[in-house]
């Protein structure tokens, strides 16, 4: 049977880290079975089946790039999902593809596609180069995400943060998700250090007392998918976070405040909303995507009660899969979205079809509920 190299790897040194490897399924920390609550799905909620066919969709695509012609942080995001799913189901014809699609980056040609901008939208490609060199062991690509997660620190701010730190909700993911992968890669703890500061301190900015998020400090929005990347980066550096860190209570305590939250806030149909506490707003995918990932990972490592919370995550996942169509594209996704004061702006922004903001979060869902 194919092992990935990063489950290899754990097994072999003992399971050093707790997001390097695959979680044991079944059951929380309390003993309670929750296997069954992720098992007999409807025939277009399977998520090996729904996986295969947006991680394929994905193969399809040129590079999203920007109009200077760098990577973007969604194309980022996305194949950071479809390789996880590729290794998760041992699909290595699957995992060859798509790790020969970033092979070009390692060429001085391909370093073109690398904006060197300090900027949270383009750092976030080294997860990328990691993931690759964790689901396969090629030593090559250790260094260029290795890389990208060390110029984001250059010259820190005084407090120890990122330079590229700017309030905005959206960064919790682009600088979270990157320190912690290159954690998860050198098992550093300077990587898990400034993931659990940074998240901390952009906890202390913007969660409110209904346990989400503002789009911004001074921006009293719940945007859906602004409060999904700050979700996703709590469920990735918890993951893998050691839980004597000093900050790792902190971030604990923001992360089950935010989902009870949410929770609060889904709709019948299982979705969240574009505005996740205005029942007049449109439901909206890629938020709802987020937040069922960030509750399957909390469920599967007993951080929440798990029949509540596998039951929210359940119907979260259903009620997406209704929104992928047979060729792997998924509808009703926000469009890039920046701050704004206006409400209506949020309630108004367009819905696109097959948009990778909203492609990326059905694969990070696939991925957890296919681990075996």
């Amino acid at each position: 049977m194919y092992i990935p190299f990063r489950l290899a790897m754990a097994l072999s040194l003992g399971a050093i880290l707790t997001g390097g490897c695959v979680p044991e399924k079944g059951k929380t920390d309390a003993g309670e079975k929750t296997t069954g609550l992720f098992q007999n799905w409807p025939t277009n909620a399977d998520p090996k089946t729904v996986g295969e066919k947006v991680a394929r969709n994905f193969l399809q695509r040129d590079y999203l790039t920007n109009k200077a012609g760098f990577i973007v942080y969604p194309e980022a995001c996305t194949a950071f999902g479809a390789l996880r799913f590729a290794g998760a189901t041992g699909d290595k014809e699957l995992l060859q593809k798509l790790a020969g699609r970033y092979s070009v980056i390692l060429t001085p040609e391909g370093q073109k596609l690398v904006s060197t901008n300090r900027h949270v939208d383009f750092r976030v490609l080294g997860i990328v180069p990691l993931e690759i060199y964790l689901e396969t062991g090629d030593t090559r690509y250790l260094n260029p995400g290795r890389d990208l997660a060390d110029q984001q620190w250059e010259d820190p701010l005084p407090d120890g943060l990122t330079r590229e730190t700017r309030w905005w909700v959206d960064d919790a993911f682009m600088i979270g998700s990157l320190q912690i992968q290159a954690y998860r890669a050198t098992k550093d703890p300077k990587y898990a250090d400034r993931a659990a500061t940074q998240l901390a301190a952009y906890l202390d900015q913007l969660q409110k007392t209904n346990g989400l998020f503002y789009h911004g400090p001074e921006v009293p929005h719940f945007w859906g998918r602004g409060n999904g990347w700050f979700a996703v980066a709590l469920a990735e550096v918890l993951s893998s976070l050691p839980p004597d860190h000093p900050k790792y209570a902190r971030l604990m305590d923001g992360y089950r405040k935010m989902m009870a939250g949410l929770r609060r806030y889904q709709a019948p149909s299982g979705l969240w909303r574009q505005l996740i506490d205005n029942d007049q707003s449109w439901v909206e995918t890629s938020c709802t995507g987020m937040f069922t990932y960030a509750m399957i990972v909390g469920v599967q490592h007993g951080w929440l009660e798990a029949k509540e919370y596998g039951d929210c995550a359940r119907k979260g996942w259903i009620g997406l899969c209704g929104y992928v169509d047979a060729d792997g594209n998924v509808r009703e996704i926000c469009v890039g979205t920046g701050q704004n004061q206006d409400t209506e702006y949020y309630l108004n922004r367009s819905r696109a079809v097959g948009d990778l903001h909203g492609q990326a979060p059905v694969l990070w869902c696939a991925w957890a509920l296919a681990q075996k």
